[in-house]
């Protein structure tokens, strides 16, 4: 019996060990790979809700509407493989055209968990939107390593579009964008 127990064992043991055999390894980096040429494995899109109307979690004016528009129409092309909104209509709304347009269910984070959901973010490879507040997307942007650029004018500012690529290393690159149509002079 204990001599089955042992041919056993042993037979499991190559057979892990041919399986491990076969896999492939990942292909090491290219040789003088840096970081200046490195891929980025997360790009990160970050905006603001549109325009909105008052009340109790409000829903997008027409003009804010039509800025989610303009926001899938901008990120069409991008790949976006997830879209992360809070629970706020608003938000949802924005996030909305483009998570139809790309066939993606628009994905719920809470805002008050900032820190975890950036390190989530950093860390799962892939190319994303994520829909939030004037005063949590640039606190999100600061998170993942992005320049936030200066506070969100809660009021008036709706077309900040943070364009965030963190390569292999964990390098970040960032900018901001303006996407959908202007604001009026006086808002900016």
């Amino acid at each position: 019996m204990a001599a089955h127990l042992i041919r056993r064992g042993f037979l499991g043991l190559l057979a892990l060990c041919l399986m491990t055999a076969c896999t492939s390894a990942p292909a090491p980096a290219a040789p003088g790979n840096t970081s200046a040429e490195a891929v980025a494995v997360v790009r990160l899109f970050l905006v603001r809700h549109g325009e909105k109307e008052t009340g109790t979690d409000p829903a997008l004016t027409p003009e804010g509407a039509a800025r989610a528009r303009a926001l899938a129409e901008r990120l069409k092309d991008e790949g976006v493989t997830e879209v992360w909104s809070t629970q706020a209509r608003r938000t949802q709304q924005t996030a909305a055209p483009l998570s139809v347009q790309r066939g993606l269910q628009v994905q719920t984070y809470d805002a008050s968990t900032l820190p975890a959901f950036a390190s989530w973010l950093k860390d799962a490879p892939g190319v994303k939107l994520v829909v939030g507040h004037s005063n949590t997307t640039d606190a999100l942007a600061a998170l993942l390593g992005a320049e936030p650029g200066p506070a969100i004018a809660e009021a008036t500012e709706f077309d900040r579009l943070y364009v965030i690529a963190i390569d292999e290393n964990g390098v970040v690159r960032s900018r901001i964008e303006r996407y959908g149509a202007a604001l009026p002079a006086d808002a900016e």
